[in-house]
């Protein structure tokens, strides 16, 4: 027996280190394919080139050859991954390779439907985003701005191949829907119409360049600026801005519902699946949209009576768009007491999360070309950007909840935190998941509750109409693109559920025609959170620490949503542990007194 039990033992560790050999195998080839692939991408701008890769920023072929070879290539790369077996990889790398494979399904889907034929929506643009993707935030030596200068001599060929790619998409009827058009030519005609080539973004790098290039270095570089903007970039634009109103507006379709263009339906329906990682059909989500807009309802007048109004709910949200006191009288008003509530959130960080990031953020204004059809604020890891435009449309009331979102705890912390995670491949830290990362910043606005951050009953209806606003989103975007809804309709349904602004629901209606399913990616990310969430507090009971389930939450990176389930059902059975980050973050730990805090924990 004890000869017998001996060889047992010999034959499992062998089996153990055959089954460790095996896994290694897969991982390695699964390694071999993403990074391979992902150095193949991030020369490429528009498909997630990070700043790893800034130093090759260009502005690389968009015609419809190239747009052919990346369908072949990651075409080759899916039936590479398909050969994988997750089984065999470890548990690390099977949650990277339901991450990425996700990831490459939505690239390779994008290219089957030609979606680079339609390469704007009323919310971005790529004549908007060619300074950034050509790196002009990225310059600090001579050298850095000479490489600026040489590619700038790309933007007028690579506008002609949008160009060209916009026109394959009005002859086949892919196209940004006529209604949404108007005024959408403002931040073209801002360069194309220019005199002075000094006061281009493109020439903004060179205004005030570093003290370490010489006087005449540097006047050499200014002049050379000029000149290119002068002669290539401002002739560009004109050229496109005459495109775009000779040309694109009198034949974009009539139609608005993308289930009305070539191939609609499944189009529609793969939006669907990118945007909220989720396999629902829009009928379904329709009346997830109902019900929830039914419930948030009730809340908006439990809240609406709080304040002692007295008149109906249409009358009080009347109220609220017209009453001056909810608005600021400038700019900078508006700016300062948004800087007031991040502070507010400053303080009470530290209870709801382990983990910070280092990295800090600036408040500033959208840009004016830019900011009449612009959403009403946006975050990032560096900034928090805030419509000044028309100060009528921005009430104060919302500012909290917008705040939160955008910046503290929202964007600005998520993104940051995934930055700093060394730890993970770069197709995760470098990527961006829209149901994970708009559902948490919707849940941060629902953080906003514990924070105590809502601190009259109006800054609480302006939290109540901002989630109201994400779950009419439910029912419009399925309403215009699903079930045939005009625009005036979607507006219609805004205006009697919300207390947006006419101007902010306009644009955001708009924003839903042109951009098919992007809008339902934040209701149904922040439902998911927070059902994971109560699951883990009904399982845990006094276990459960909400930084811990914060700080899991953010330890994934931006996932898919049924991978971010699968790391909170572990969490669970693990007691609820504090995750380990892998990255240089900085941690607030219990007993750390509260000066000894990161700056702004």
């Amino acid at each position: 027996m004890k000869k017998l039990s001996g060889a047992i033992g010999l034959a499992l560790a062998a089996w153990t280190l055959a089954g460790a050999a095996w896994a290694q195998s897969a991982d390695a080839q699964f390694h071999h394919i993403y990074q391979q692939e992902w150095a193949w991408r991030t020369g490429q701008p528009g498909e997630g080139a990070s700043d790893e890769s800034s130093s090759r920023r260009r502005l690389d072929d968009v015609d419809a050859a190239t747009q052919q070879q990346r369908l072949d290539y990651w075409r080759k790369v899916m039936g590479e991954l398909q050969a994988i077996d997750p089984a065999k990889l470890s548990p690390e790398e099977r949650v990277n390779y339901a991450v990425y494979r996700a990831q490459i399904g939505d690239l390779l889907a994008d290219q089957q439907f030609k979606t680079w034929e339609m390469p704007f929506n009323s919310d971005s643009a790529f004549w908007s985003e060619a300074a950034d993707e050509l790196g002009s935030d990225r310059m600090r030596t001579a050298e850095d701005y000479r490489r600026y200068l040489e590619r700038l001599d790309q933007l007028p060929h690579y506008f002609e191949q949008q160009t060209e790619n916009m026109r394959a998409g009005l002859a086949r009827g892919f196209s940004v829907p006529r209604e949404v058009l108007k005024g959408r030519d403002v931040s073209i005609a801002a360069e194309a119409e220019l005199t002075d080539p000094t006061k281009s973004s493109f020439y903004a790098p060179f205004a005030h360049l570093p003290q370490g290039i010489p006087a005449a270095q540097a006047s050499e570089l200014q002049a050379s600026a000029q000149r290119k903007i002068r002669d290539e970039v401002i002739p560009a634009y004109a050229k496109l801005l005459t495109f775009f109103r000779q040309e694109y507006v009198p034949h974009a379709r009539a139609t608005l519902a993308a289930e009305a263009m070539p191939d609609g339906k499944a189009f529609y329906r793969q939006q669907i699946v990118e945007y909220t990682t989720l396999d629902l059909d829009p009928d379904a989500i329709h009346k997830i949209g109902l019900e929830q807009v039914q419930k948030i309802h009730a809340e908006m007048v439990q809240t609406m009576q709080q304040t002692g109004f007295k008149g109906s709910f249409a009358d009080f949200l009347h109220f609220l768009r017209t009453d001056p006191q909810f608005y600021a009288k400038t700019p900078d008003e508006l700016l300062m007491r948004t800087a007031w509530v991040a502070k507010q959130v400053d303080a009470q960080l530290g209870k709801e999360f382990g983990r910070l990031p280092r990295r800090r953020f600036a408040i500033v204004p959208v840009p004016a070309d830019i900011a009449p059809y612009y959403t009403s604020g946006r975050g990032g890891p560096g900034v928090y950007l805030v419509n000044t435009y028309d100060l009528p449309s921005r009430p104060l009331y919302n500012m909290p909840a917008l705040t939160l979102h955008e910046s503290m705890p929202g964007h600005s912390l998520q993104l940051s935190l995934a930055a700093e995670q060394h730890g993970q491949p770069a197709f995760r830290r470098d990527s961006y998941i829209s149901a994970y990362g708009e559902g948490w910043g919707l849940y941060s606005e629902y953080l906003g509750n514990e924070m105590g951050i809502y601190q009259t009953p109006y800054q609480r209806f302006g939290y109540l109409t901002y989630q109201m606003w994400r779950a009419c989103r439910l029912v419009v975007d399925t309403g215009i693109h699903h079930l045939g809804w005009t625009r005036q309709q979607a507006i219609d349904y805004m205006t009697a559920n919300t207390a947006l602004s006419d101007r902010e629901i306009a644009n955001e209606v708009d924003r839903y025609i042109s951009w098919p399913a992007q809008a339902l990616s934040y209701e149904l990310g922040y439902l998911k959170i927070l059902e994971l969430r109560h699951k883990a507090e009904q399982a845990l009971g006094p276990k459960f620490d909400v930084r811990h389930f914060h700080d899991t939450v953010l330890s994934t990176g931006s996932v898919p949503l049924p991978v971010l389930e699968q790391r909170i059902d572990r969490f669970i059975a693990e007691g609820g542990p504090e995750p380990d980050f892998g990255c240089d973050c900085a941690k607030k730990h219990d007993d750390q007194p509260e000066a000894d805090a990161p700056d702004g924990a």
